[in-house]
């Protein structure tokens, strides 16, 4: 049987208070591959900073810091 450890909160681990919509290194941790926004249940973030996290990657996007989707290849 698989025991689950419980995610901790990155940005709660490293004592960030405000997510800098202008960090792409940091906001890239938390795209997939696809330019989509990883989950709360798979990243472990906490719903205050998944809340920061959205707002922050979606103003990054509105700037052209960060794609609204990677080049998709066929």
């Amino acid at each position: 049987m698989k025991v689950k450890r419980k995610r901790t909160c990155y940005f709660e681990e490293n004592g960030i208070v405000y997510i800098d919509f202008k960090d792409e290194k940091l906001l890239r941790r938390f795209l997939t591959e696809q330019g989509k926004i990883i989950p709360r249940h798979i990243s472990g973030t906490s719903a205050k900073y998944q809340r920061q996290l959205a707002t922050a990657v979606k103003r990054a996007r509105h700037l052209a810091l960060l794609p609204y989707v990677a080049d998709f290849t066929r």
